[in-house]
């Protein structure tokens, strides 16, 4: 298990930064420790972003996605099924070294959409229009 009480790394620090700017345009959305120090975006209780160390001891960020998207990058890589929720179609990636930051928006855009109340969607939905 891990400890719900380490301290961030500097790689998390900047990972979660980038995660503010690009999830700034949507509501209701809250990160918390989860008990085993990993960082989590939430809307409400349902979780659609993780950032944390990974059972190889490495930081990685998991995504909440379809099991389709998840199949594709999966195949491609450099993704991979996230342990325990990979059914649930999480996929993983190593935040060490280079991130595509534009793909990692679209997934994280995604993701919120997947686990938003539809009244939250709708809004921002409309505000783009």
């Amino acid at each position: 298990m891990g400890d719900a009480n380490r301290a961030l790394t500097s790689e998390e620090k900047r990972v979660l930064e980038r995660l503010r700017t690009i999830t700034k345009a949507l509501p209701c959305i809250d990160v918390v420790r989860d008990g085993f120090g990993h960082s989590t975006l939430r809307v409400g209780k349902k979780s659609f972003v993780i950032v944390g160390m990974g059972e190889d001891r490495e930081m990685h960020m998991a995504i909440k996605s379809d099991l389709v998207t998840q199949d594709a990058l999966i195949r491609r890589g450099p993704w991979v099924r996230t342990p325990y929720i990979g059914q649930h179609g999480w996929v993983s990636i190593a935040i060490a070294g280079r991130l595509n930051w534009a793909e990692i928006e679209d997934l994280v855009h995604d993701a919120w959409r997947s686990v938003a109340p539809k009244r939250l969607v709708r809004e921002v939905e409309d505000t783009k229009h």
